[in-house]
């Protein structure tokens, strides 16, 4: 894990910084539905993993944009040169189980290497993540039995740092195939403005592999 301190005497967004991290609820977060028409339709021609596909888009937009790689660390601001992504895997008894990936590879090589990633985190079985190891993760979450509007997730105290992205049940509108895709993030560290970011750029990320010949 390469990181560097963000220094805070040049720092522009300083004040803003000080103001959301003293709030008891720092988080800033949003709801919008992203057009999977296209790559839904390679999905389903080239038999890929829905979940994964997406999860590595979301990784490789989140990863582009510097304010989703920080986290507050002892009342600084860490930057990380890259960060993985930690999803939940379900079983076979209803519940569910961590899996850490790293997506900065070809989306062929990761598809590959996610899947076996998500039987070894099966076997292991665990929820359990020390709070050092966590630092330069992106938390992934899907809700793929319901299509909504709006996303509450569960958070720490004292907060954390890490953006949490989710997205629910894909739905039709419009002869468009639209999928809700949920992102909270710590208001210290990212504004609307890098969040319409990450929507631009998971737009871009996903045209690439529904265009892509695999």
């Amino acid at each position: 894990m390469n990181y560097k301190y963000i220094d805070m005497t040049t720092y522009k967004r300083k004040s803003h910084f000080e103001y959301f991290n003293s709030l008891a609820y720092p988080y800033v977060g949003v709801t919008a539905n992203v057009d999977i028409t296209e790559l839904l339709q390679t999905v389903k021609e080239r038999n890929l993993p829905f979940f994964l596909t997406i999860c590595y888009s979301v990784s490789q937009a989140a990863n582009r944009i510097p304010e989703f790689r920080q986290r507050i660390a002892d009342g600084q601001i860490v930057e990380y040169d890259y960060c993985r992504t930690s999803h939940t895997v379900a079983l076979d008894d209803g519940t569910y189980c961590y899996c850490d990936l790293n997506s900065n590879c070809s989306f062929e090589d990761y598809i590959v290497y996610a899947r076996q990633e998500q039987e070894t985190a099966k076997e292991k079985n665990s929820i359990d993540e020390e709070k050092e190891e966590i630092l330069d993760k992106i938390f992934i979450s899907t809700l793929p039995w319901l299509t909504y509007t709006s996303l509450i997730n569960p958070v720490p105290v004292p907060a954390d740092s890490n953006p949490r992205i989710t997205w629910g049940k894909y739905f039709m509108q419009d002869d468009k195939t639209l999928l809700p895709v949920s992102v909270q993030c710590h208001h210290a560290l990212v504004d609307g403005l890098h969040i319409s970011r990450f929507y631009d750029l998971l737009n871009e990320q996903i045209s690439m592999i529904a265009k892509q010949d695999l």
